[in-house]
């Protein structure tokens, strides 16, 4: 299928089989993928939890409005931010430019000390949000990634995210999750498979200068 035959394919999937789990391999693509996705300044203030254990599945099932589809899902990704984006943070990430590049620290220095004392002015509601913006970046290309993939997802805003992180634990890991995106393959009795896609015309959607 071409790339459009792809995306005319994906929806967002109500009901999985079961029976039917994502292999390791494409697993590993999904999370090239997240790890390859565009951040402001490099930063990658995000992490990506996989979640396979049926059993917690089913725990977060009552925590996001009691879709059903997380408990069928091969497995469900859970899409965090790092709520600490600190001086340390920031000199991480120029090292491993400085390691991975080799670019002279003394290049390098002038962003950083930028970068660090713009963070230290911002409130961290104001960080979070920033961090937030980068997620919404990564499930766009991970859905991208799971259509051509073959892989079936349903993006989620429709959770109870403290009561989430209190159950994976996350706050102890400085994470704060903000999207879930169960993955796996449509169930066979799923109507929603065969709806057509409701979209505005390209020329209601596109501006062209």
């Amino acid at each position: 299928m071409s790339t459009i035959e792809h995306l005319q394919w994906r929806y967002a999937t109500k009901a999985f089989d079961i029976n039917k789990k994502v292999a390791s391999e494409k697993l590993e693509v999904i999370k090239q993928a997240f790890n390859l996705t565009a951040t402001s300044y490099g930063l990658q203030p995000i992490k990506l939890v996989i979640v396979s254990n049926n059993q917690l599945q089913k725990d977060l099932v009552s925590v996001a409005m009691n879709q059903k589809n997380i408990e069928q899902a091969s497995h469900v990704l859970i899409f965090c931010i790092q709520t600490e984006i600190d001086e340390d943070f920031v000199t991480e990430y120029f090292n491993r430019v400085h390691n991975i590049r080799q670019t002279p620290k003394a290049i390098l220095q002038p962003f950083q000390d930028f970068l660090i004392s713009d963070f230290e002015k911002k409130p961290q509601e104001q960080i979070e949000a920033w961090a937030t913006n980068q997620l919404y970046l990564a499930m766009g290309n991970l859905l991208t990634v799971c259509a051509m993939e073959g892989i079936d997802a349903c993006p989620m805003e429709g959770f109870n995210p403290k009561a989430c992180d209190d159950l994976i634990g996350l706050s102890q890991k400085g994470l704060k999750s903000v999207l879930l995106l169960p993955i796996g393959y449509r169930a066979e009795n799923d109507m929603f498979a065969d709806f057509k896609k409701v979209r505005k015309p390209i020329a209601d959607s596109i501006i062209e200068l």
